[in-house]
């Protein structure tokens, strides 16, 4: 009766979780049809622009401030529903504009200099900002202290002549346009618009006599509402201009194209993951399903919510962090499994394994988010997408993959129906359950008979090897540098006609541009020049290839300045990176775990570097942003070991330990978490590889690093972590111990009453 009842209940969840799974793959759809995409998955244009003085003066964060606002107002009347604007220092402005129907004429408007003029009601003109000092608009008040604005006159003999005018007019009006335009703009249409966004009329004021000083716009404005208008009337009185110093143009077909690639990717990946799981775990790995589909739904929801704008990077890390978010669900499955092979019964294998994993899952997602929140800091562009996402995607799993699975599997232990059928549940025979009250040991020790140790001292030589030989290939040739690190142009033509590099060469020619590579895959030709071309060059080469091979063309600029901050910044994310990493695991563990984890990155970042100069692969912005996600794996996956060996020292922390009982503890704890360590690979792999394969070549650099580092990864916290912790934990073995005092009761007693001893 009992069995019966237990398979009633299993058998109602089961039908409650196919509903969920139901009614998360149903809400995913307008949710991700709701969310901002970026210009690489919709195409559009993004720009970088270095705002300077006309007259030679610095610029600073107030007049960057005032130009922001003036490109605000421009960008409405261009009507991109969701632009991107942002500031970068205090002479960088950074504008991304995905769906622009027109980027030409986008880019036209946005680069001139913001024109102020005084006009009346009639739109004649009446005076520039000419009589203005350059940025003399400030927030004042009037006389019965209500917010007003301030403006402070350069000519005052101008300005005293046209207001004098204006207050023998019939209406006394005055009127501040910024960028009128006199085949669109007319006060007889606007007046009842001036000051909103969607116009290009500031202010009208009454004007009672001429002004011949610094005079005030007086009405009804709030405090927002002044702060604007100075703003604006100061960025049209600004001797600034913007120049352009990097771009890139994405086709809106282009962008529909690699969206369509990158999600099924993505959705492969995922699939395979799911069916990893079921095939190791067996129906645990089914409640892992479950989580997922739960992580995936929750995650783009917790992205739409604070408004963040998916990239093809974000999705890269979102597919990623799928398959790292497993990570948790198979710490927390193998220590059941540990659990049950010690002889404990399912609901207390459940509740110890439950317990003993989440140390180790709090470390390895926390060092996560520490790199997560560096990128987002120290990155640009596409970097920061994926570091929101990266961000995202590490506390939602803290819920999701923690939480909620370990609630799931709870409800299905609660039954009592999967208590002898630990292997359906699990994956774990009931022979292989010793029976502790009639004495019987432990059956299953995973990989006894493999000294992990032994081995240490050949991988040291093979990495010491490949990392040489990939630093001769660096100092004699040279990384292969996209544009992002050595300045240039990105030209990707996509077409169906049959194209060949001689008549790439011939269409270079004809423009007068001179290739550094040139490399045609399929239908795709990927064209680099070594020079940054401006805006009238971009014009003319995306007009020539779709006008003569009917194509769709992606072009990307960086100039010399972006350059040297992209360098620099991603010098300073890894180092930074790479220090927050070592101070949490020396807080959470001792220094030499610390020593030991950080050696092991230096080893994983040096690695890839080698094998990307051994074969030649492009370091690109994408780059980067691998390393740091692999920096945030490989001490997640370090981290684990060392959970484990620290655990297992413990417990013989009241014991003289020898140099082999040290290196026997060690080898048992890698033998402990060696599945884990394989399966998480495994999982993490799958969509890596189905985003080579199928994604978009945008991130192939991202996904080859990736590729590379989570197999180094996974080879060096077995092999590299530990011997480097061997190393330094033998000079610290059996150290004497400083002995505190013991203070008779006596010398307490003499002590208190104050008595020198």
């Amino acid at each position: 009766m009992k069995k019966k009842t237990g398979l009633k209940k299993v058998i109602s969840l089961i039908t409650i979780q196919c509903l969920v799974i139901v009614g998360v793959c149903l809400l995913l759809v307008p949710i991700f049809n709701n969310l901002k995409f970026g210009l690489d998955l919709q195409g559009g244009f993004e720009i970088l622009y270095k705002a300077e003085s006309v007259d030679g003066s610095k610029m600073n964060s107030e007049k960057l401030t005032a130009t922001y606002k003036t490109l605000v107002k421009r960008i409405d009347s261009l009507g991109v529903s969701e632009p991107e604007i942002i500031l970068e220092g205090e002479d960088r402005i950074r504008v991304k504009l995905a769906g622009v129907k027109n980027p030409e004429e986008a880019r036209s408007q946005l680069s001139t200099v913001a024109s102020l003029s005084f006009r009346d009601t009639e739109d004649n003109l009446l005076m520039t900002s000419d009589v203005l000092k350059a940025g003399g608009a400030k927030v004042g008040q009037d006389d019965a202290g209500r917010p007003a604005v301030a403006l402070s006159v350069k000519d005052k003999d101008k300005f005293y002549e046209v207001t004098s005018e204006i207050s023998k007019t019939e209406d006394k009006m005055i009127v501040i346009w910024l960028d009128y335009n006199n085949l669109t703009d007319s006060y007889e249409k606007e007046g009842n618009q001036c000051g909103t966004s969607g116009s290009n009329c500031l202010s009208a004021a009454t004007v009672s006599q001429g002004f011949a000083s610094d005079v005030i716009i007086q009405g009804n404005f709030t405090i927002e509402e002044v702060e604007n208008l100075v703003d604006l009337i100061n960025s049209g009185s600004l001797p600034s201009k913007l120049v352009e110093v990097s771009s890139k143009t994405v086709g809106a077909s282009f962008g529909d194209n690699t969206l369509e690639k990158t999600f099924m990717a993505g959705v492969i990946g995922i699939v395979g993951i799911i069916l990893v799981l079921i095939g190791i775990y067996h129906f645990a790995g089914f409640i892992s399903a479950v989580s997922i589909m739960l992580y995936t739904l929750a995650t783009f929801f917790v992205f739409w919510v604070v408004g963040g704008v998916l990239t093809l990077p974000g999705i890269a890390a979102l597919v990623l962090g799928i398959g790292m978010a497993v990570d948790s669900n198979v710490i927390t499955f193998s220590r059941i499994r540990d659990e049950l092979h010690k002889g404990k019964g399912l609901s207390t294998a459940f509740r110890d394994g439950s317990k003993e994993s989440f140390g180790a899952i709090i470390d390895g997602n926390l060092t996560t988010l520490i790199v997560g929140i560096i990128m987002f800091i120290f990155g640009e562009s596409s970097i920061k997408g994926f570091a929101t996402m990266s961000i995202i995607s590490v506390i939602v799993t803290m819920f999701t993959m923690v939480f909620i699975t370990r609630w799931l599997i709870g409800m299905f232990v609660k039954t009592g129906w999967f208590d002898n059928k630990t292997n359906l549940f699990i994956s774990v025979k009931k022979k292989n359950i010793p029976n502790v009250s009639k004495g019987e040991e432990v059956k299953v020790v995973p990989f006894k008979n493999v000294n992990f140790l032994k081995y240490s001292k050949f991988a040291i030589l093979f990495s010491m090897i490949v990392i040489v030989a990939g630093g001769v290939l660096v100092g004699t040739k040279g990384l292969n540098l996209g544009i992002d690190y050595k300045s240039g142009t990105s030209i990707v033509v996509m077409t169906e006609d049959k194209v060949t590099k001689k008549d790439i060469k011939a269409d270079l020619t004809e423009l007068k541009l001179e290739s550094s590579s040139i490399e045609i895959i399929d239908e795709e030709i990927d064209i680099r020049l070594d020079k940054a071309l401006g805006e009238e060059e971009v014009k003319e080469v995306n007009s020539y290839f779709e006008d003569k091979y009917d194509a769709k063309v992606n072009i990307g600029v960086v100039s010399n300045i972006v350059q040297k901050e992209l360098v620099k910044n991603a010098i300073l994310s890894v180092l930074v990176a790479l220090v927050g990493i070592i101070v949490y695991v020396a807080i959470r563990f001792r220094l030499s775990y610390a020593v030991a984890g950080v050696v092991t990155l230096i080893h994983d970042v040096a690695f890839v570097f080698a094998l990307f100069a051994m074969f030649n692969f492009e370091v690109s912005s994408m780059f980067i942003a691998a390393i740091l996600a692999i920096i945030g794996y490989s001490i997640n996956d370090t981290i684990v070991n060392f959970d484990r060996i620290r655990e297992n020292l413990n417990k013989r922390k009241n014991k003289k330990l020898t140099v082999e009982d040290l290196r026997e503890e060690v080898n048992l704890s890698i033998r402990q978490t060696f599945d884990r360590t394989i399966y998480t690979s495994l999982t993490t792999l799958l969509p890596i590889i189905a985003l080579l394969f199928l994604g978009s070549r945008e991130i192939l650099t991202f996904n080859m690093a990736m590729l590379f580092g989570l197999i180094v990864g996974s080879y060096s916290s077995i092999y590299i972590s530990v011997a480097v912790f061997m190393l330094l934990e033998k000079g610290n073995l059996n150290k004497p111990k400083k002995e505190k005092k013991i203070y008779t009761d006596e010398f307490q007693e003499k002590k208190i009453k104050g008595i020198n001893c």
